[in-house]
């Protein structure tokens, strides 16, 4: 039987390069739960997101900031993707990212295998909410990793949340706070395995 000798790191991916998004807001509340949970997070938000230069798969190896995006997924016990929906799909940046996570191809635990991501989506409307949670869930079936049972899609906008980062409705909280315990929970029961 395996154990965590730290807790376990859950790694939040995601947001725009809009400052203080709305999904960026929605990610920190769901992994604010982790930490709650115990957990430990680190977050790779939209700042971060836009530094990353286009995934580029010829031979050169990553930039420092791909290499940071790399290294902090190798390190994750579960994973926490939110992107806004842009026209029925996940966004450029959010793509860029997951496209990225190709550095991981060859590693002894490849891309998201034996990680539970959680997926967030935040979009003005809920054709595209839906749209793009099943996109995002797709990707991380190709990613090998294991999406959790429930995937927050929130009708967000620029109301959604309060000066401090809380949701205004409690369905939205709930969503968010219910995708943090699901992969903090499997990442527990893998680590007591």
């Amino acid at each position: 039987m395996g154990s965590l000798a730290r807790k376990p790191l859950i790694v939040g991916i995601g947001g725009t390069i809009r400052s203080n998004s709305s999904t960026e807001k929605a990610l920190k509340v769901a992994l604010a739960t982790v930490e709650a949970g115990g957990g430990e997070t680190r977050l790779l938000g939209g700042e971060f997101l836009a530094s990353l230069p286009i995934y580029n798969p010829q031979p050169g190896g990553p930039t420092p900031e791909q290499q940071v995006l790399i290294d902090a997924v190798r390190d994750a016990d579960g994973v926490i993707v939110a992107s806004p929906g842009y026209h029925g799909s996940i966004s450029g940046v959010v793509k860029n990212a997951l496209d990225t996570l190709e550095g991981l191809r060859d590693d002894a635990r490849p891309y998201f295998t034996g990680r539970a991501v959680g997926c967030v989506i935040t979009a003005e409307g809920w054709q595209a909410a839906g749209t793009t949670l099943t996109t995002l869930r797709s990707i991380i079936h190709a990613l090998r990793g294991w999406p959790t049972p429930f995937g927050a899609a929130l009708n967000a906008n620029s109301g959604s949340f309060d000066a401090e980062g809380a949701c205004v409705d409690p369905k939205d909280a709930w969503q968010l706070a219910t995708v943090g315990e699901q992969v903090l929970e499997f990442a527990l029961l893998k680590a007591a395995r």
